[in-house]
């Protein structure tokens, strides 16, 4: 990812919240056979302070990444949406793009049966929590026969990064007034209607002011 130091994040605080609020990412390794991409939620590691994140694949994808035994890059996608050149008023200009992301690229350790199963509990809770009615991985009608065959179809991974690349392009380029009409051109109805990226770009904002 090319790299502009006004759109840089390098803030481990950011980073994580960028990671915990958005962890469907995208896992990518460049392997024999070519470059190969799949798609599976992570979490931060919650025994760690740092951009640790933790995993599983489904099998056979283990064999397909060679997970383990190179490098994988994984792609978290933050907020992210369309500029109208219209919002920049009666000044040229063109559309474009504004989003969060972050990359986090490493050697990916390969988690024990009972880690694994450890994570995928987590994973259920992460988002069954919040529901009226939460179905937790271990509850009926679920059994330990059931929670167990589930974890020896999945091959569980922690990943340390070696490598951040960060970025959070929100118009900070822009005048602090002409940003906060795009904000709100980005909360009202309409074709572009997009409150996550506004409100991303509202605390980019007031961290300028």
């Amino acid at each position: 990812m090319r790299q502009n130091p006004s759109f840089a994040m390098t803030d481990v605080g950011e980073l994580r919240r960028i990671v915990e609020q958005n962890p469907w990412a995208t896992l990518v390794s460049s392997t024999d056979d070519g470059l190969v991409a799949s798609h599976y939620a992570v979490l931060l590691d919650d025994t760690r302070d740092d951009l640790t994140v933790v995993g599983h694949v489904g099998k056979p994808d283990d064999l397909i990444h060679d997970l383990g035994a190179r490098e994988l890059l994984i792609i978290v996608q933050g907020p992210h949406g369309y500029i109208s050149p219209g919002w920049y008023g009666d000044r040229p200009s063109v559309p474009t793009w504004n989003f969060v992301t972050v990359h986090l690229r490493g050697a990916p350790e390969l988690l024990s049966t009972d880690e694994n199963l450890r994570v995928l509990d987590r994973l259920v809770a992460r988002f069954e929590t919040p529901m009226p009615e939460p179905r937790m991985l271990w509850e009926r009608p679920n059994d330990a026969d059931f929670v167990e065959r589930l974890e020896r179809g999945t091959v569980g991974f922690r990943l340390t990064p070696t490598s951040v690349t960060a970025k959070r392009k929100l118009s900070q380029n822009r005048p602090v007034e002409l940003v906060d009409h795009i904000i709100r051109e980005l909360e009202n109805d309409g074709p572009h209607h997009n409150p996550p990226l506004a409100a991303e770009m509202r605390r980019a904002n007031d961290a300028r002011a």
